[in-house]
């Protein structure tokens, strides 16, 4: 068993009169995470995506509802996007029975939000929970148990039943979880018509991971609109497939103002659309792995630990490139990854223009002081 960081930090934010929301993509564990909770709180587990559930809870009658879901002191309501109007419905059982702690999950931030924000803004705890991170692979037990799963972890992911399962389950897994799975929630948008778009769109992104990503050259690529990729992409993050980071552009007229790179949240998904299991040493990709499994893991390591920071990367006209920013309290924390020991170029430019900036190159002899320091 691994246990997960966001449950000591849930259970500490229980019975304090607020909705906790978890979200995260599908299969990241959210319902393993939920249960494990109702079990030391003696709770009541509903999912949402039920019939009978999803009936139980259409009237906003809190006596009805309230019937339905019994007298445990913590209710969870499992993908409760699926609910019509749970906002309503959420904050008519706080207001009546301010006792009862509600814990909503949810695989698509954007669904649910949109329907819980006016109702319950102020009043909700929200959290994601994401694939395995190394310090919970890591536990107590230190680095003797990452080190020998980093190569495994950026070719088939960390989502939590696929790390877990060996080399052929594993591919059959993933190959299942992006050809339906994944996209459940996804296509369920009404601005999301042609899966097959979807697909094209992040195999296309999934070649381009380190590099900048153009939307009008994807448009051209998929023959749709600008305007298409970019809600396309955006469905996509909130949906927890894929992420953005924006080019950090300030004082120097050279500096890339409107750049964005994209990355995936795990790197099994990102393999799987391209069909790449191969070993690392015989991989043209390596390079664009592991900057990509670095970042993801900071991510992972700055939520779990509340560590507020806004996250960039930096290029120039002139082919001058950061691989990650990240300023925290006014300082400007600049990093390079290299998967082998090649000396990176210190990007002097910058470090003169910004005072405030230090750099450090992460390899993987060093990536600990990065990822679980």
């Amino acid at each position: 068993m691994i246990n997960r960081i966001l449950q000591k930090t849930v259970e500490k934010e229980l019975f304090k009169g607020k909705l906790i929301v978890i979200y995260g993509a599908r299969q990241v564990g959210k319902t393993t995470l939920v249960k494990q909770i109702l079990e030391k709180y003696k709770g009541n587990y509903f999912n949402c995506e039920t019939l009978s559930t999803q009936d139980a809870l259409s009237k906003p009658e809190p006596r009805l509802i309230k019937d339905f879901l019994g007298d445990a002191r913590v209710i969870v309501l499992d993908e409760a996007q699926k609910i019509n109007d749970i906002g309503t419905i959420l904050k008519i059982l706080i207001d009546a029975y301010p006792e009862m702690q509600i814990i909503a999950t949810g695989s698509s931030s954007f669904d649910l939000a949109n329907k819980i924000n006016e109702p319950l803004t102020g009043r909700a705890r929200i959290f994601t929970l994401y694939p395995f991170s190394l310090g919970e692979i890591k536990g107590d037990k230190g680095l003797i148990e990452v080190e020998p799963i980093i190569e495994k972890s950026m070719i088939f992911g960390l989502y939590p039943e696929i790390f877990l399962s060996d080399r052929e389950k594993a591919v059959n897994d993933l190959e299942g979880l992006v050809s339906s799975y994944l996209f459940k929630d996804v296509l369920s948008f009404e601005k999301i018509k042609k899966s097959g778009i979807v697909v094209k769109l992040l195999q296309l992104l999934a070649l381009q991971i380190g590099n900048e990503v153009s939307y009008t050259e994807l448009s051209k690529k998929l023959g749709v609109s600008r305007p298409t990729i970019e809600t396309y992409i955006d469905i996509l993050e909130q949906c927890f497939i894929i992420f953005k980071i924006n080019s950090f552009s300030r004082n120097l007229r050279s500096e890339l103002s409107k750049s964005i790179k994209i990355y995936f949240y795990d790197l099994g998904i990102r393999n799987a659309l391209i069909r790449n299991f191969n070993p690392l040493d015989i991989r043209g990709d390596v390079g664009a792995l592991w900057e990509n499994f670095c970042i993801a893991e900071r991510m992972k390591y700055n939520h779990y630990n509340n560590n507020y920071v806004n996250r960039f990367f930096w290029r120039t006209y002139t082919q001058k490139e950061i691989d990650y920013i990240e300023e925290k309290e006014g300082k400007l924390l600049t990093y390079e990854f290299k998967w082998n020991k090649n000396k990176a170029k210190i990007p002097f430019q910058f470090l003169e223009t910004y005072k405030n900036s230090e750099f450090k190159v992460v390899t993987k002899d060093n990536y600990f002081e990065f990822l679980l320091k």
